[in-house]
Order: C-alpha cells, then structure tokens, then sequence
C-alpha cells in the first residue's frame, strides 16, 4: 500500500518539542480545527491525539483526547481520527460505547491508539495503583480485547484478570470496526502487538533500529496468522537547505528547557529502563534526544523537501507503513509539508512500483 502520513495534533500546549524556542503552534480546539482541516487539504489520512491528564514536559495544558476527536470528527470529512486512551483511568467499555460514538459522528473515521502508561504521576494523581512495567501490557491487551468484544459481537463477555464482560451488548456498532494502535519498544509491547494490535508505533529510531522491531513484530504475528502495520515517530524540519533545518535543530536543542528535560527524563526512566530487559521506550535517548519527547529527531526528517522525501522511501523499503509527523511552526508547517513533501513521495514510490504518480 502507498505510505500514510499522520500528524500528532497538539492538544496540550508547549508544541512538540521541550524548548523555549517560539513555537507558532496552537493548542486550542479552534487552532485544532483549523489543523484538521488544514492537514486534509494537505494528503494527511490521520491524526493522533494525545492523551494527557496532569501536566509533563511543560504540557501545562491539556484537551482530553476522546472528546477533542468527537469534535473535529464533526468538522472534517476524510481524515481518521486516532483518539489515545489510557488503560487504568478508563473502563473499556465505556471507552467502546465513545470510539464508536466518533465513528458514528465520522463515518467510519474513529480508531484508537492504546498507551500502556509511563508517566506515574498520572496514576498516583487521580489515586490509581501503579502497576509493574509487563503488568501495564497485560491490562493494555485485555483492554484490546474488550474493545473487540464489544465491537464485533451481539453480547460480548469476557473474563480476564483486569475486567468482566457479562452479556454486555453494544449499539449502535461502529461503521467500520476502528484500527487499534498502540505504541513501545519493549518486549512486552512488541509481544503485544503481534498478539491484538492492527498497528505498531515506534519512537524515533535510525533504519537499522526500525527494521529490528519490524523484524520481530512480523515474525511473532506471522507465528499467530496476523499481520501488523508499522508507523514511525518523526519530528520534521524541511527547509530550502540542509544546514537551514539543521541549524533550525540546533537553536531547538539551544533554547531548550533543561529542567522541564530533566523532569521528563525522570518520568520516563519508569517506562524505558523499569522493563525487565530494559530496552522500552526511552531507554536510550540522551538529553537531546529527549526535547523531542518521542525521540522524533532521531527519525532524521530533517533536510530539503527532496532529502526528507527520499529518507521516507528509504523507510518504506524498511517495511514502515505509516509516518507520524510533528513539526516546529504548525501553522505553516502542516501545509508546507503536504505542498512540498507528500507529492515527491509519492512519486518516488511510483517510481518504486514502475507506476505512475497519483
């Protein structure tokens, strides 16, 4: 299939990366909409929301992911809308009934981006256990399996060790059933995903590191029958030179906030390194890789159009079905991006399969 591109839509303020560079990216749900649409025009098929509920590297503010998805499903008319939920503050049965409600008000557009959980603060703050590293998958994957449940069958029931279905029904059922996404990069996650989840997202990482995951994830799932696509996280700066978006990279990495880094870091040691072969997410990354707290850098979109362009070719040869972009200047940058970029993709994949470009 032709490569996807997603964007991490910002509904928590302070923009995607941790640095007191001016950012011209909003977090309000009229900045939202106007993103939504923006990236339809743009060749973007998704977005992804974010799901935060007490502030973390400086995302002081945040709009809760469901509901932001319910409202631009009602002001956009193609793109799919990824809403991120957090097993452990919610029930999946009523996270089931809302999916389906945007998918309802969508048309077929809803999907659902599973998020095990690294930031303990959340958990102590709204006075829920915090749970092991492998304990947080195992509920993640029984969340998944409710969500099936519930979506597919008449009466659906389930009885595992962190909920009970008994004979619960669900109407309306959704349009289409929605994509499960999840992300991590422990053996725990890509277990996971090769198990229940239709796509796999990676933090930012180099080829080699991307093509070891996919790797392992299609081995696993094939032992099972199934098969499981894969986005990447990258962060992207396109400019009329290479050292442009490379100096861009640097005053990002200049100005950044070292204590709002530091708290992150200190956040994310539970996620990366509490793993029992302490390889999840983060585990890692250095301080610079970490203003960009998906290690969106590491991706190297960074270049002219032509460069960035070739490097996601390069990730499709690799297996990468789906990009998952952040950008600086939001207001700019999704527009430039899909005016730019996604047309020099797209013929280079033509050139790949001696077709045509669309």
């Amino acid at each position: 299939m032709t490569l996807k591109f997603a964007y991490w839509v910002p509904n928590v303020s302070g923009g995607l990366v941790i640095s007191n560079i001016p950012q011209r990216t909003g977090w309000s749900f009229e900045d939202n909409v106007k993103y939504a649409r923006m990236a339809e025009e743009a060749g973007f098929e998704y977005a992804l929301l974010q799901t935060r509920f007490i502030a973390s590297y400086g995302a002081e503010n945040q709009l809760e992911a469901i509901s932001l998805a319910s409202a631009l499903a009602a002001v956009t008319s193609k793109i799919k809308l990824i809403a991120a939920v957090l097993p452990g503050l919610w029930h999946p049965g009523a996270v089931a009934k809302a999916i389906t409600t945007i998918d309802q008000i969508s048309r077929g557009r809803a999907a659902v981006n599973i998020v095990s959980g690294w930031f303990k603060g959340e958990f102590h703050g709204y006075g829920e256990p915090w749970l092991d590293h492998d304990e947080r998958y195992r509920r993640s994957e029984e969340f998944i399996s409710v969500l099936r449940e519930l979506w597919t069958k008449e009466e659906a029931h389930f009885r595992g060790d962190f909920y009970r279905i008994n004979g619960a029904p669900l109407k309306p059922k959704p349009i289409v059933v929605p994509p499960v996404f999840q992300g991590g990069n422990s053996a725990a996650a890509r277990q996971m995903a090769s198990r229940v989840s239709d796509w796999y997202f990676m933090n930012g990482n180099t080829p080699d590191g991307f093509k070891a995951q996919i790797d392992e994830v299609n081995a696993l799932a094939a032992k099972r029958g199934r098969k499981v696509n894969f986005g990447v996280n990258a962060f992207v700066i396109v400019r009329d030179t290479e050292e442009e978006a490379r100096q861009v990279l640097r005053d990002i990495i200049e100005y950044a906030d070292p204590e709002a880094v530091e708290g992150f870091r200190g956040q994310v040691r539970f996620a990366g390194k509490a793993s029992p072969e302490r390889e999840g997410m983060w585990a890692n990354s250095d301080f610079n890789d970490l203003v960009q707290y998906n290690d969106g850098f590491k991706t190297g979109l960074i270049g002219t159009a032509e460069q960035v362009a070739d490097k996601i070719v390069a990730l499709k040869r690799i297996g990468v079905d789906l990009i998952l972009t952040g950008f600086l200047h939001y207001d700019e940058d999704i527009r430039a991006f899909g005016d730019k970029v996604i047309p020099l993709v797209r013929e280079k994949e033509a050139a790949l399969h001696g077709a045509p470009a669309q």
